[in-house]
């Protein structure tokens, strides 16, 4: 108990709200690394997601672990979005202190203490969702929500070939459905997930296209088989950025979990779209500002970010507007930058933006976003679930 209650006290410490600073600060003057968001490109990626959503009828659930900010997700809900998606409990909790309610939590939860955080969510907010794979699971929850009397809205997690999470569309499913109808009076079946995340950055498009169409096919097998058994499926959420494309013509998803395109990034960036070799139907938004510090050699210099202000599961970043320099990891604070004949004269102390090879762990490095309108900084949002991996 002691522990529990020290935990819920660091997760109700987190500011949640947007930082107004007293005066405009140009971006030249502020500390680096520093996590950089294109306000005007942001909300334009906003917009354009939310007029799809409403051309295509297919609801949009964002997932907020991508951008881990109250203060966005409720932009995102304030454009017509169905709800938030959390990929961890504790995310969940802040995000639901926040004021945000209709929140899917796309992780299975198996723990005694996990379960009671979430039977505690559920007990508070009725528009909670969970996604189950597991009989042992199931009743787990099924016992702590009962000693609450809480209910709590599931999706079946089924798997697209992922191999992560998930079950297959067989008997396995519908025992698992049967079971929860039977014996879990405190759980409401809801529906299916089918996430095919493996899909989301196959560069070709035809190959992307082929690769999502054969997973989204295990989440229709799997809709046959709970309907054939007599039981509704109100919602089937997944897919993402990378899947936009496809889901209409595809007709099998009811709300896309997309997340990404809110910033963008190189990976993202660099994947065929439909209507061209770059998939450019939203702007790169984030991005990480440097400081040139030091100039070892000639053809090298040397910036303030390294390891610990970017994300380096992925390529490497590049830097924004400047040609001919090329980013080298140099370590934990540092990247040591080769110059090859940069479009611009260099001198200790510029500071020039990189674009992240991957937003969402790069995001999970910072503590705020400098919030840019115009070259200048007017608020901070603070990156409320930072290291919610619980």
């Amino acid at each position: 108990m002691e522990f529990d209650q020290w935990f819920n006290a660091q997760l109700n410490a987190r500011p949640i709200d947007p930082i107004r600073l007293a005066e405009p600060v140009p971006v030249s003057d502020l500390p680096t690394p520093a996590l950089l968001l294109d306000e005007a490109r942001f909300e334009a990626n906003l917009a354009r997601m939310a007029q799809w959503s409403k051309t295509t009828g297919i609801a949009l659930r964002p997932h907020s672990k991508m951008h881990k900010c109250p203060v966005i997700a409720h932009r995102q809900l304030a454009l017509g979005a169905a709800g938030i998606c959390c990929a961890k409990v504790s995310e969940a909790e802040v995000m639901q202190r926040a004021g945000i309610e209709s929140i899917l939590i796309t992780s299975p939860v198996v723990d005694e203490r996990t379960i009671t955080r979430v039977s505690e969510l559920a007990r508070k907010n009725a528009q909670l969702i969970v996604v189950v794979d597991h009989p042992e699971a199931v009743m787990r929850l099924e016992a702590a929500l009962a000693q609450r009397q809480a209910t709590l809205k599931i999706l079946i997690d089924i798997d697209p070939g992922l191999g992560r999470t998930g079950i297959a569309p067989n008997e396995a499913l519908l025992a698992l459905l049967q079971m929860i109808d039977r014996d879990c009076p405190h759980l409401v079946f809801l529906g299916l997930q089918t996430y095919a995340g493996h899909c989301m950055h196959i560069p070709e498009f035809d190959k992307r296209k082929s690769k999502y169409q054969r997973a989204l096919a295990t989440g229709a097998e799997a809709r046959n088989v709970v309907e054939r058994a007599g039981y509704s499926v109100q919602l089937m959420s997944g897919g993402g950025t990378g899947s936009i494309d496809f889901e209409a013509d595809l007709g099998i998803l009811s709300e896309l979990q997309a997340g990404s395109y809110a910033f963008m990034d190189i990976e993202y960036r660099d994947i065929e779209s439909n209507n061209g070799p770059t998939f450019e139907d939203f702007s790169v938004a984030l991005t990480v500002l440097v400081t040139l510090i030091s100039q070892p050699k000639p053809r090298t210099v040397t910036v303030d970010a390294g390891f610990k202000s970017l994300a380096s599961d992925k390529m490497p970043p590049q830097f924004k507007d400047v040609d001919g320099l090329n980013y080298y990891w140099g370590g934990d604070e540092h990247g040591i930058v080769a110059l090859d004949n940069p479009s611009r004269t260099l001198q200790l102390g510029d500071k020039l933006e990189l674009l992240t090879p991957h937003c969402d762990p790069t995001v999970n490095l910072h503590d705020y976003y400098y919030v840019v309108r115009d070259g200048y900084v007017q608020e901070l949002w603070p990156i409320s679930t930072r290291g919610c991996s619980q």
